[in-house]
């Protein structure tokens, strides 16, 4: 972790990414942070996972979908705000151009709480 007191990131001045669920640009890292992480994502080809044991918040910035979930779907646009908790298998579908900013506590890290729903 720095030992920065105050770290900026800009979205343009973050690396883009290929993720689990589309483009993403990584904010805080848990390189920055123990206890929480924040992403930019581009949502695409998302495939459907989990998390062991991160909680994890889709906030929606632009554009709509769908959460796909095992507690049933739901209807994403503009000003969402979901909040996934571990274990709960997900996936976001986008109708479109779905930006969200995705929160996760505790980070995932580089090795990641990432788990494929098997079969699909």
């Amino acid at each position: 972790m720095e030992n920065n007191k105050i770290i900026i990131r800009r979205l343009e001045d973050t690396l883009m990414e290929k993720g689990s669920c589309g483009a993403r640009r990584r904010l805080i890292t848990e390189k920055d942070s123990d206890f929480v992480a924040f992403s930019h994502l581009k949502i695409s080809d998302a495939k459907k996972h989990y998390h062991e044991k991160t909680t994890e918040f889709y906030y929606v910035l632009r554009g709509e979908g769908i959460l796909l979930t095992d507690e049933g779907s739901i209807y994403l646009k503009e000003g969402t705000l979901v909040m996934i908790h571990p274990r709960v298998g997900h996936r976001a579908v986008s109708k479109g151009n779905l930006e969200v900013l995705i929160v996760m506590s505790p980070p995932l890290g580089e090795a990641g709480d990432y788990f494929s729903c098997k079969g699909e």
